[in-house]
């Protein structure tokens, strides 16, 4: 099953390719399949959130569990703006380091 931590690295990913480095929760979800490879697992439906899939439910707990010191809005790799999340600097640097060219 994919971690919510793998999904946040995912977003990053994304968030870097684009020009103002924003995008909306739902274009998170569109997107994130043609990044990566989810199991079945993942597929599996949400138990808290009706209709949703675990990894759907995981890529908006990067929002809600902002709180935790492992999440990577808390770490300022990310920020929470209205309806989706933008890369901070500190995000590039750290997606950067992941990802060296």
């Amino acid at each position: 099953m994919t971690t919510e931590r793998r999904l946040s690295e995912i977003v990053e990913d994304i968030l870097v390719d684009r020009p103002n480095g924003e995008a909306s929760i739902a274009e998170l979800i569109h997107e994130i399949p043609n990044r990566i490879n989810l199991t079945a697992d993942d597929y599996q439906g949400s138990l808290t959130r009706p209709n949703e899939a675990i990894w759907e439910q995981r890529v908006r707990n990067i929002t809600s569990h902002k709180g935790s010191s492992r999440n990577f809005i808390y770490r300022g790799y990310l920020e929470q703006i209205d309806g989706g999340l933008r890369i901070t600097d500190a995000g590039r640097l750290h997606q950067q380091a992941r990802n060296p060219v």
